[in-house]
């Protein structure tokens, strides 16, 4: 049965949260799956992530992210120098897997909700992120487009969210990972900021650090909500109406966010790799077939996930050293 949510704000302790949760009935999804998944990680950090909801593996397993979109997710935190079991605790937006990993209705985001918030309220982050638009709708604006609010922070309630893509949009779309990793970023810079100054984030040295663009504090949307920059504007400070198809093509990719949905990924041309050990991350070097000549400058479009350098317009059109790899590059992610 579900219980009320002021009943469940007085609960002092995640174990006993976790046992009144398991026995939630308040919506229709508990009956079609396994069990509920209810969070993993560390209660105590300041940071936390916030997805859509358990697929096959998660319903199987009873944790979180543990499918091939979790696996991506481990590398990302990973190169933001956050440990799943220390520096961060993730949950979901609904406990239960939805069949056939649709998205969750509104009706079923609503009842789960008051968990969630239970949870939240025993975490306490300062930090949150908000992994797809399903979380983003269901925590911020039941409108908002993840497309135009993504990299954006907004302040609420003490709490800094920072939207970005879910891990299963980039494995549908490798082309958005640039724009997570530069979302990534701003969390590890306000990591530093709010929690620990001395954090190491081996892809993102404190130097390395952004200026936000104008400076000065979190600009207010429409409808009184303070967020650094203005969503209006569209993702990567475009103007109304510019850009209508690449976010058109980006929305498409990272809207429909099937919970757990673990998607096949376009199969890459072969690529000579190194041998494990011969450099950076994941084993490419100076001198292997992804090295390069000094003062070549390629961006995430020119490399696959695999480590394969791809150009704009096709593959293999540029090399560089390990060194100047992205976290995705190369392996890493």
């Amino acid at each position: 049965m579900a219980r009320p949510e002021a009943e469940l704000l007085r609960i002092a302790d995640m174990a006993a949260l976790e046992q009144v949760v398991k026995g939630c009935t308040a919506c229709r999804l508990r009956a079609g799956c396994r069990g509920v998944v209810f969070g993993d990680g560390n209660p105590a950090a300041r940071l936390m992530l916030i997805g859509e909801g358990p697929g096959a593996d998660e319903d199987r397993l009873g944790r979180p992210f543990v499918g091939r979109a979790g696996q991506l997710l481990d590398r990302i935190l990973a190169a933001c120098g956050f440990d799943r079991q220390r520096h961060v605790y993730i949950a979901n937006v609904v406990k239960c897997r939805p069949p056939g990993n649709r998205t969750p209705t509104p009706d079923e985001r609503a009842a789960c909700l008051p968990n969630l918030r239970a949870q939240m309220r025993l975490v306490n982050p300062v930090i949150v992120v908000l992994l797809g638009s399903t979380a983003l709708q269901a925590l911020i604006d039941p409108a908002a487009r993840i497309t135009r609010w993504r990299g954006q922070w907004i302040h609420r309630d003490g709490v800094w969210y920072m939207p970005t893509y879910h891990p299963a949009a980039l494995l549908r779309n490798p082309s958005l990972k640039r724009d997570c990793w530069h979302d990534f970023k701003k969390v590890i810079d306000k990591y530093r900021e709010l929690v620990d100054p001395y954090h190491v984030a081996p892809h993102h040295p404190p130097e390395a650090a952004e200026e936000p663009a104008g400076g000065g504090a979190p600009a207010a949307a429409p409808g009184g909500r303070a967020v650094a920059g203005e969503p209006a504007a569209g993702a990567g400070g475009r103007g109304p109406g510019a850009g209508a198809a690449v976010e058109a093509r980006a929305e498409a990719a990272a809207a429909a966010e099937p919970a757990g949905v673990e998607p096949a990924p376009a199969t890459p041309a072969p690529v000579e790799r190194a041998a494990p050990g011969a450099g950076g991350p994941g084993g490419t070097g100076p001198g292997e077939a992804n090295a390069a000549p000094p003062g070549v400058q390629l961006t995430l479009f020119d490399f696959d996930p695999d480590g394969g350098p791809v150009g704009r317009r096709g593959r293999h059109r540029g090399r560089r050293h390990a060194g100047d790899l992205q976290p995705w590059e190369g392996g890493a992610w």
